[in-house]
């Protein structure tokens, strides 16, 4: 990986690509860094980082800056779910699906709908968060240290509801500039500025441990171990996958022959990446979000949301049970058997030893079915992992809980590996482009 990146800083048109990325970066964090005015939080609005809550997994997504209250604060995650919504409704609304067969226009109408439901988004989650830092106290005051009421409360709460809103949409439109003029998908990229930026934070929390003595020494180590133990484990699932073998048949067209050759359709074994786990995740954070605006629940009402916290047996099962059923809700969405089945058949082709059309869509959803379930087992260890080191490693004091995000490393392997296959791409496509010249 090194060896490619020094590669691709020779050539000339590639180094200015990897300087605009960088620029791009530099400009978000310095934007999440920016305070906005009225907001006054100074030691952050999350006050135990490992709870399992919406507010932590935005905090992680957004670099911090969701936890200072920045101009970043809502950073990409409109822009992210805007994206998911619009391709689930694409397989529900036909009129979608229509736009989706148009090719290259009917994307382009799709990015506009997805680009004003992430401003939609962004809007309703930054007046979400407006009334939380309000209720919380991190608005300033006036002269007699009492809150704004009447217009000058209404002039402020749409200032702050603007700057938040503005900042998502700034933060779209940079990645779309790194889509065009810098390496690597911009919103990628923004995603792993985000959760780098917290790793000098993550090695302070690990660093502390040292100094408490006997068997805390040990779970430095153990944690960068079980860390590189993780990213080798995230390369090799990357980079697995199924082949389908398939036949074509010759036929002549005109004074040609074509096909008669044997070929094969690659489907990656984690072909949903992170995506399970972030909706798995995001629906198990509601409850506990919840309960940061109910005053003191007891009864009934505290053991249901002390189900829903980490240390709880019944919140693994629940988070294993979802990531399985996420894979396999979004492999029904991005593969179609029969459509697959149908695209063979037409280009007269065959899978070895199955015969064309139900045959083949059947097995192909058999293969497909096993796959899914194997990506999601393989994900679900990622996800469970620092669930279970928490665990063990609090088992030498109440107060240790190191939490190693597999959603995290997952993002930013992810983002590394596909940034150095675009550079590679870019840099094979030179040198044959030199040849022919």
């Amino acid at each position: 990986m090194f060896q490619t990146i020094i590669n691709a800083w020779k050539i000339a048109d590639l180094r200015k690509k990897m300087l605009f990325t960088a620029l791009i970066i530099l400009i978000f964090r310095i934007g999440a860094a920016l305070p906005v005015p009225f907001v006054n939080i100074t030691e952050g609005i999350i006050s135990d980082p490992n709870a399992n809550n919406f507010m932590t997994y935005l905090s992680m997504m957004t670099g911090d800056a969701f936890n200072y209250g920045t101009i970043f604060a809502m950073s990409i995650t409109p822009y992210i779910n805007a994206s998911i919504i619009i391709q689930l409704l694409t397989v529900a609304i036909p009129a979608l699906e229509r736009l989706a067969k148009e090719g290259e226009e009917g994307q382009k109408k799709i990015s506009s709908i997805t680009r004003y439901t992430a401003i939609a988004l962004a809007a309703l989650q930054s007046t979400a968060y407006y009334f939380y830092i309000r209720s919380q106290h991190y608005l300033t005051v006036d002269a007699n240290g009492q809150a704004f009421t009447g217009f000058a409360a209404v002039f402020q709460a749409i200032v702050i509801i603007l700057c938040y809103t503005a900042g998502a949409a700034f933060l779209m439109w940079l990645g779309e500039q790194v889509n065009v003029k810098g390496v690597g998908n911009g919103i990628s990229m923004i995603l792993f500025a985000g959760i780098v930026s917290r790793l000098p934070m993550t090695l302070t929390g690990l660093y502390q441990y040292i100094d408490k003595g006997g068997a805390y020494y040990a779970l430095v180590p153990i944690a960068f171990v079980s860390m590189l133990l993780m990213i080798a484990y995230i390369v090799w699932m990357d980079n697995a996958e199924r082949r389908l073998p398939v036949q074509y048949a010759k036929r002549v067209v005109g004074r040609k022959m074509y096909g008669g050759q044997s070929t094969h359709i690659p489907i990656k074994v984690n072909m949903c990446g992170v995506l399970p786990i972030i909706f798995a995740s995001s629906i198990l954070s509601l409850p506990p979000t919840i309960e940061l605006f109910v005053k003191e629940p007891n009864g009934f009402w505290q053991g249901f949301f002390n189900v829903f916290k980490t240390t709880h047996w019944a919140y693994g099962i629940m988070y294993f049970v979802l990531i399985i059923f996420f894979a396999y809700f979004y492999a029904a969405i991005q593969y179609n058997p029969i459509e697959m089945a149908n695209n063979i058949r037409r280009n007269s082709g065959a899978i070895p030893g199955i015969r064309p059309g139900k045959s083949t869509s059947d097995y192909i959803a058999k293969v497909l079915s096993r796959i899914t379930l194997l990506g999601a087992l393989l994900i679900s260890v990622i996800a469970l992992f620092p669930i279970i080191f928490s665990q063990i490693t609090g088992a030498f004091h109440h107060q240790v809980n190191l939490t190693l995000g597999g959603t995290s490393i997952i993002i930013m392997v992810g983002v590394a590996l596909e940034t150095v296959k675009q550079l590679e791409s870019q840099m094979m496509m030179r040198h044959y482009k030199g040849f022919l010249d």
